[in-house]
């Protein structure tokens, strides 16, 4: 997938990690599926080491299984694994929004505000051209979700609900191929939580972004 040239061995891992993160999130590696180290170094580049030590950062995130006698394989990706992101999302998320909008200041808010348009923007771009546009929509809501939490003051939540929010990527990834997912409801609903955040309105905001996480979940039970 990309050629890599020589250099720090953590940045190589990274840059696997990264590879198949987003090809787990998009559907290229799909739930269960097996993830022979032979096959990925061919597929990602690096060495047998590197490949393994890739997969066992994305099995710390949740993202992948490890099991001594058969290896590793893709997650499984079923109804109540979302249930199940949701449920712990709608919990940490709106305490690590809240305690960024008592840190945040107006810097965070600009920053907050410049990735609620990148996103809003994505979306648009997406109703126009979906194969194209899909990737560049992806990673701008993650920006936004990021910058969202990043005042919060918590290393740890941030660390936290970053994980739950790529595990649950590739479920709004499959609503969105299924047509079971409206970006541009997603896109009012971060502009009225920017809106709200801005405003310092935390009952509001946190209330948003509780119904932005189960947009998911309507999704999935549309199915």
């Amino acid at each position: 997938m990309f050629s890599l040239k020589p250099q720090d061995g953590a940045s190589i891992v990274a840059l696997i990690a990264s590879a198949v993160r987003r090809d787990i999130s998009f559907g290229e590696l799909p739930p269960d599926a097996k993830l022979k180290i032979e096959d990925l170094r061919r597929r990602y580049g690096g060495s047998n080491h590197s490949v393994r030590e890739a997969l066992m950062q994305l099995t710390a995130e949740g993202m992948v299984e490890a099991n001594a006698q058969r290896g590793f394989r893709v997650a499984s990706a079923t109804g109540d694994d979302l249930k199940d992101i949701v449920r712990l999302r709608a919990e940490l998320d709106p305490v690590g929004l809240r305690w960024s909008m008592l840190n945040g200041d107006v810097a965070w808010e600009s920053r907050l505000i410049g990735a609620e348009h990148a996103a809003s923007r994505a979306a648009r771009r997406l109703a126009e051209s979906a194969d194209e546009a899909t990737l560049a929509w992806d990673e701008a809501n993650r920006a936004f979700h990021a910058t969202l939490m990043e005042a919060c003051g918590s290393p740890r939540l941030i660390e936290v609900t970053a994980r739950l929010y790529d595990q649950s990527r590739r479920f709004r990834l499959a609503n969105l191929r299924e047509g079971l997912c409206d970006p541009q409801e997603i896109r009012r609903t971060r502009k009225a939580l920017c809106d709200a955040v801005v405003e310092r309105d935390a009952e509001a905001a946190t209330a948003r972004l509780i119904a932005d996480i189960e947009l998911d979940l309507a999704a999935a039970g549309s199915r």
